[in-house]
């Protein structure tokens, strides 16, 4: 148990820039507070206290505003940066080395009890900031998915997804090929900004063209 503890606080320091010491997690971070609750209501989950497993995910989503459920299940060295409004759903699954940012939900589209309705997270996974990873699906090992991206189909490992409905980019991310921070790809727009920015410089270029129209046509009526 402590070792875990003392990993999760190793595994802040060495992803957060913001992170001074292990004090300072030990103290601050609700996400490593989030995991510690999640990982007493998982214990409890298991040997079939269910209400009171159910207790102190409460009690840890009333002081850290990271919703996981009990029967969750979340590998070693997972960092969840910031925290406030994330949602984990029952059959969830997160492997190691998973990084989760604010807002993310694993959310589930059916409600049938007792079938895996929530997505399983492979390893060394990104998840952006907002992000919406809804279904029983898989999201594999090394992938990443943008923030704000809304994800209703399995992922590959390695790819990047971005936008609503989330869209594969050429980005393929290896193993160990480095941290990116919020799920942000290098190069990328929003794909709605790109289409208004487009839609804009044609109406610019509309304007211009009915401009010089109406200067021939005054010049045409002065002769």
């Amino acid at each position: 148990m402590f070792e875990r503890i003392k990993e999760d606080i190793d595994t802040i320091l060495d992803r957060d820039p913001a992170a001074h010491s292990r004090l300072e997690i030990a103290l601050c971070y609700p996400g490593f507070h989030a995991l510690v609750f999640h990982r007493a209501a998982h214990w409890c989950h298991v040997q079939g206290w269910v209400t009171f497993s159910r207790m102190i995910s409460q009690l840890g989503r009333f002081l850290t505003g990271i919703e996981i459920h009990p029967a969750v299940r979340i590998g070693r060295r997972v960092f969840i940066d910031h925290g406030m409004g994330v949602v984990i759903g029952e059959t969830a699954e997160v492997g190691d080395d998973c990084t989760i940012y604010h807002g993310v939900t694993l959310g589930g589209v059916n409600l049938t009890s007792g079938e895996k309705r929530h997505p399983t997270i492979g390893n060394n996974v990104i998840l952006g900031a907002g992000a919406k990873v809804l279904g029983s699906f898989t999201v594999g090992d090394n992938a990443i998915i943008g923030s704000n991206a809304v994800v209703l189909k399995e992922v590959a490992a390695g790819e990047t997804l971005i936008g609503v409905p989330a869209r594969t980019t050429e980005e393929h991310r290896e193993r160990g090929s480095g941290f990116s921070a919020y799920g942000v790809v290098p190069g990328e727009c929003d794909p709605y900004a790109t289409q208004i920015a487009e839609l804009q410089k044609i109406v610019k270029q509309q304007a211009k063209a009915i401009e010089q129209l109406k200067a021939a046509l005054e010049e045409k009526k002065q002769k």
